[in-house]
């Protein structure tokens, strides 16, 4: 799969580089996608979910962001030959009852979710309790979509974390096996291939599933409103946001 993104570009600032990494929309391309391929990443606070999908749009890490209050990132992709429309929906975060059981979960994800036709499901193996959110997640998800198979993965981020991990990777796997989708383990910090192998193959599922159609799925007459796509000026400005904070923190030293 070949991602058609820009190059990245360099601000310099004193001695130390920051790099400001557009994320642009469609670019233009000669033909129209066949299919459109529309995915979620959902999990708890902390857990990575936004490191992982510029990460895999981007190769690039960036290690602070704004709160999450779900962006939708669009691209056109090939994928097995064929010109692909791309859309990545980040979330808030989830968090479990009180009970364990139930969770809090936003009407904006339940739309995401209701919306997608994949889903990632993103936990930290530094925190247990984010593992905990996993199986009510998917639980969710099912009640939503209540019929048909749903292309899903499992990923336990900041597998780099080595010595504070506190989700053996033979829990990740029993857990995907229960929920029937695949586990991978992944650094959004430091490896791309292990972020951009899980993100391929879920678009693979998805694109297998949709087959000859063009993505668009009914919606039992329900009308919802597609989540909001950030253009290049909200994105520049997160990123410059980013950079003065470090540029402060440096400053104080």
């Amino acid at each position: 799969m070949r991602l058609l993104i820009e190059q990245p570009r360099t601000m310099n600032s004193g001695s130390s580089n920051f790099l400001l990494v557009p994320i642009p929309e469609y670019p233009v391309l000669d033909c129209v996608p066949n299919k459109n391929v529309k995915i979620v990443v959902l999990g708890a606070s902390n857990v990575g979910k936004t490191a992982l999908i510029v990460r895999f749009l981007t190769k690039r890490f960036i290690g602070d962001y704004e709160a999450n209050t779900g962006a939708l990132y669009s691209r056109k992709i090939h994928l097995d030959g064929e010109q692909v429309s791309l859309q990545v929906q980040d979330t808030p975060c989830v968090s479990l009852q009180d009970d364990a059981e139930g969770l809090y979960c936003q009407e904006q994800i339940n739309r995401s979710i209701y919306w997608a036709d994949g889903y990632v499901l993103v936990f930290s193996i530094t925190d247990l309790n984010s593992y905990r959110t996993i199986q009510p997640l998917y639980q969710h998800v099912r009640r939503i979509h209540p019929s048909g198979n749903i292309p899903v993965i499992i990923v336990g981020n900041k597998s780099d974390l080595l010595r504070a991990r506190q989700v053996p990777d033979h829990e990740g796997k029993a857990l995907a096996d229960e929920l029937g989708g695949p586990y991978f383990e992944a650094s959004a910090r430091e490896n791309h291939e292990s972020v951009q192998a899980a993100f391929l193959f879920l678009c693979q599922e998805v694109s297998r599933a949709l087959g000859g159609g063009n993505g668009e799925k009914r919606k039992g007459g329900l009308h919802l409103a597609r989540p909001k796509s950030p253009n290049m000026q909200e994105l520049k400005r997160r990123f410059r946001q980013v950079l003065s904070s470090k540029v402060k923190s440096a400053t104080a030293l």
